[in-house]
């Protein structure tokens, strides 16, 4: 079955996860029926920052602007299935904790929680605050996944894109996407 997804790429630093992610999304697209993105102003200039390019709207999604509550997945009668914040800053994450629907972001995170949908944090951050740790688990206890931007380094990645790709491949697994990507004592 196609999937409808929703990603947000928050200003946190780490585009070349949204990066790896969007490039992958669009080589799986037999796996997904829609995919809606969301990325703040933010965003985009930290893409631009860390990329040197502004390539983001050059992909087959559908792009909103993070103030657009016409959105459908801005209500849960659009059926998305997942959402993934990647990167996620702690500022959008703690948003999301304490049910903050400020932004379209925060709102479709909102939708998702109380639809009992899949929502994927991918935070980028180094060390946490009890803060932090405090808005993980409240996500957690309402049903989110915290998946931390925590590269794995077994499989011998030998490129940025290679060493990203060992987060985003966990966050598609557990967004219920099939793809061929190193496990451990299979290769």
């Amino acid at each position: 079955m196609s999937k409808k997804v929703v990603i947000a790429i928050t200003g946190a630093s780490g585009s070349i996860y949204a990066k790896v992610l969007l490039d992958k999304l669009s080589r799986l697209s037999s796996q997904w029926k829609k995919v809606g993105i969301v990325m703040s102003k933010n965003a985009q200039d930290i893409w631009e920052f860390e990329l040197k390019n502004r390539d983001f709207d050059q992909y087959p999604f559908d792009f909103y602007d993070k103030m657009d509550f016409n959105a459908p997945f801005a209500s849960g009668s659009a059926n998305y299935d997942t959402m993934i914040v990647i990167p996620c800053s702690m500022g959008t994450l703690g948003r999301i904790a304490h049910g903050t629907s400020n932004d379209l972001t925060t709102r479709a995170a909102d939708v998702v929680l109380k639809e009992r949908r899949k929502l994927i944090l991918v935070p980028r951050e180094t060390p946490y605050s009890l803060i932090h740790i405090e808005n993980m688990k409240l996500i957690t206890l309402a049903g989110g996944i915290i998946c931390p931007a925590t590269p794995s380094f077994y499989s011998y990645p030998t490129t940025f894109e290679e060493l990203a790709a060992t987060v985003v491949d966990r966050v598609l697994h557990l967004a219920g996407f099939e793809l061929d990507s190193y496990q451990w004592g299979q290769n």
